[in-house]
């Protein structure tokens, strides 16, 4: 499944062992796939594409390339396609560990019935809950 990098504290996960792990889950039904800009936007896209429905982005940004905090709490700058009428959504993002993102995804999408999912860390659903060390996706630039 995953592989530790020599020499680093960090997780290395294959692209295919995350589309595996996803594939084999037991997801909710729901209307609509919301990611979290920017690490949530691959899981939110193989979700969405798994349960065949719509996309949508919430741009929420909070840490700097170095994964230092930018801001003293993360910052929505941007949405695009989410439901307009209450609808069932999965929301998706990559590694949720003080939940602050999640929070702010939450209050821009309130009125609507929120399933939270991520790879690692703390949500409804949780791909990686064996992973508590930092992880190298394969997505990452």
């Amino acid at each position: 499944m995953s592989n530790l990098l020599s020499g680093s504290t960090n997780t290395r996960l294959a692209f295919t062992d995350i589309a595996r792990r996803i594939r084999h889950l037991d997801l909710p039904t729901v209307d609509a796939v919301i990611g979290i800009a920017i690490g949530g936007i691959v899981p939110a896209s193989l979700v969405a594409y798994q349960l065949d429905v719509p996309l949508g982005i919430l741009q929420i940004n909070y840490r700097d390339l170095n994964n230092d905090p930018r801001y003293e709490e993360p910052q929505l700058l941007g949405q695009d396609n989410l439901p307009s009428q209450p609808s069932r959504i999965l929301l998706v993002d990559d590694v949720a560990v003080t939940g602050q993102t999640l929070q702010v995804a939450t209050k821009a999408l309130a009125g609507h019935d929120l399933t939270t999912l991520v790879l690692k860390g703390q949500a409804d659903i949780v791909i990686f809950a064996e992973i508590n060390t930092c992880v190298d996706w394969p997505w990452k630039v």
